[in-house]
């Protein structure tokens, strides 16, 4: 099977993923975080989970990216830029940030976790760095314009609600509270929307089988977790706001 084949099915089969995984996902609430509950084997800390399945989207996106062809060329550099814009962030900041200590993980949710990154990682680099063709007037085309836009609109989103949410517990308390400002005012999760925001441009930017997986894998994990938190949020706080939203601010 020569590469380019191999990149089609294993794009398809996180489509598939995808699919069984927003179907499983329905059912079953991923047991981390608020949800955490026993049964699901042994756990590690919840810091050194999110750092080790998140870490494939840097020391293997990098090294895949700068063996394509196209590696030096401006789009793919650009692309580059904003996968680590993302992903410094989320592997080396974010678990640093969050209130972690007591809180586990089950390593069954990590290693899932870490086989999709390891896929995921290796399938956009090479397409967008190797397989794909961005040629400078690329730059000039409205998917690719839309794409970039909606991808620094989506990290803008991403950002601002997780400092929302980790200054509810900047005095060290490691209960949960009800999150106000921002889009919080209208959905329970905008940093989950602003996730959705940025791949979606990422699919749109790159034009990609890869990207359009990685699109359809994010939305498959955060509606369902986005529905579970509301539901949480609305057992948890009596006064919770009624016209607040789970993801999609006055639609759902």
């Amino acid at each position: 099977m020569d590469e380019a084949r191999l990149y089609a099915a294993l794009s398809l089969g996180l489509v598939g993923a995808a699919a069984a995984t927003f179907l499983v996902l329905m059912r079953v609430s991923a047991p981390y975080g608020r949800h955490a509950r026993g049964g699901w084997g042994p756990s590690i800390p919840a810091r050194v989970g999110w750092l080790v399945m998140e870490s494939p989207s840097c020391w293997l996106f990098v090294p895949v990216f700068l063996a394509g062809r196209h590696a030096d060329e401006l789009v793919p550099r650009i692309l580059l830029g904003l996968w680590l814009l993302h992903y410094v962030y989320r592997t080396f900041v974010f678990p640093l940030r969050i209130r972690a200590r007591g809180r586990g993980m089950p390593l069954v949710v990590m290693g899932l976790a870490l086989a999709f990154q390891l896929v995921n990682s290796y399938l956009n680099a090479r397409y967008v760095s190797h397989l794909g063709h961005y040629g400078a007037g690329w730059l000039g085309d409205p998917r690719c314009a839309a794409g970039f836009t909606l991808f620094l609109v989506g990290s803008a989103i991403n950002h601002h609600s997780d400092g929302i949410l980790l200054k509810l517990r900047a005095s060290g308390d490691l209960g949960y509270r009800m999150p106000e400002g921002g889009l919080f005012r209208w959905v329970s999760c905008p940093n989950y929307l602003g996730e959705l925001v940025e791949w979606t441009g990422w699919a749109l930017a790159t034009w990609s089988l890869a990207g359009l997986a990685f699109a359809a894998f994010t939305a498959a994990n955060l509606v369902p977790r986005a529905r579970d938190h509301h539901r949480w949020y609305r057992r948890t706080f009596p006064a919770y706001p009624a016209t607040r939203k789970a993801l999609v601010p006055f639609i759902w």
